[in-house]
């Protein structure tokens, strides 16, 4: 069994949509990731750190996914990393209310030695050197490599991005983020532009609009799935990108026309995890579900035409 291995904050979010709010949930990107890797046949492993205010009734949700968090340091007498932010009435923007870096101020990540040879890294949104130092520390060259950042850490730590970027075989960022680090604004260009960099693959989300993966001079497109309601748009991105890496650790598969089907498998997990506040939907979401609705996803993309 392939073994994937995830970095990414595991956290408490507070959450205000048109639609209601909540206190303290739990969240993280790294706990996304997880949820949503775990709807596929492999190994997974978390790194990451929490407090020991973090409820153990969490971590025990993450182990009976069978998520391995002998990489998920709890520091003794620490807090665990906490964000709250408001969305607007059309969820694609927010105000960020608050963010506590609390144990995530002096994270030094430690990979499990058994994780040490993982076939897929999956580096979540974090401070690109503490994604370098997860790379430092494997022992042989996973098949992929994937990076997902955002526009904070271009802001703030452009040098210390463009290096781990040099390292990996796929980025994940959405659009907005696609201009801010190629200065192109056609996303063909862009996409282009940060292929140069380093990854073979660029895969640019955008949101309620889908997913677009680019690779030399092919391009493929996802479609989302039009939902009736949307609740959070918390952890999609991430809930995406466990999806995608999930099913490429599975399948044992790296080229582009797998990718094909693992953007797929990642909008589809990434269309339920809207529907409820934090990681609620994930949580209670069956296989027989994920089915059904990678059911109608085909019936969304597939045509006959003459041609």
């Amino acid at each position: 069994m392939n073994k994937l291995l995830i970095v990414g904050t595991v956290a408490f979010d507070a959450i205000e949509t048109p639609f209601g709010k909540t206190d303290k949930i739990l969240g993280g990107a790294g706990t996304y990731i997880g949820l949503s890797a775990a709807f596929f046949n492999l190994q997974s492993a978390i790194v990451s750190v929490v407090g020991d205010d973090f409820p153990q009734e969490y971590l025990d949700l993450l182990t009976s996914r069978n998520i391995d968090i002998s990489g998920l340091e709890v520091v003794k007498g620490g807090k665990t990393f906490f964000w709250s932010g408001r969305y607007h009435n059309d969820l694609n923007s927010r105000d960020t209310l608050d963010t506590q870096l609390n144990v995530l101020a002096d994270f030094q990540p430690k990979v499990p030695e058994n994780y040490k040879n993982a076939d897929v890294v999956m580096l979540g949104n974090l401070h690109p050197l503490v994604q370098s130092g997860v790379l430092d520390q494997l022992i042989s060259k996973p098949k992929l490599i994937v990076l997902d950042t955002m526009n904070f850490w271009m802001d703030c730590a452009l040098p210390e991005l463009l290096e781990v970027i040099k390292r990996v075989d796929v980025i994940t960022i959405n659009d907005e983020e696609a201009r801010q680090l190629s200065g192109e604004y056609s996303l063909v260009k862009a996409a282009a532009k940060i292929q140069k960099m380093g990854p073979q693959y660029v895969v640019i989300k955008k949101g309620e609009h889908g997913a677009l993966l680019f690779h030399n001079e092919e391009v493929f497109f996802a479609p989302a799935l039009p939902l009736e309601e949307v609740f959070d748009p918390t952890g999609a991105g991430d809930t995406f990108a466990g999806g995608f890496t999930g099913y490429i650790t599975q399948s044992k598969n790296v080229s582009f026309e797998n990718m094909k089907n693992a953007i797929i498998y990642g909008s589809n997990l990434a269309s339920f995890s809207v529907e409820k506040f934090g990681t609620e939907r994930m949580v209670d979401l069956d296989k027989k579900e994920v089915v059904a609705r990678l059911k109608r996803f085909k019936s969304l993309t597939q045509f006959d035409i003459e041609l």
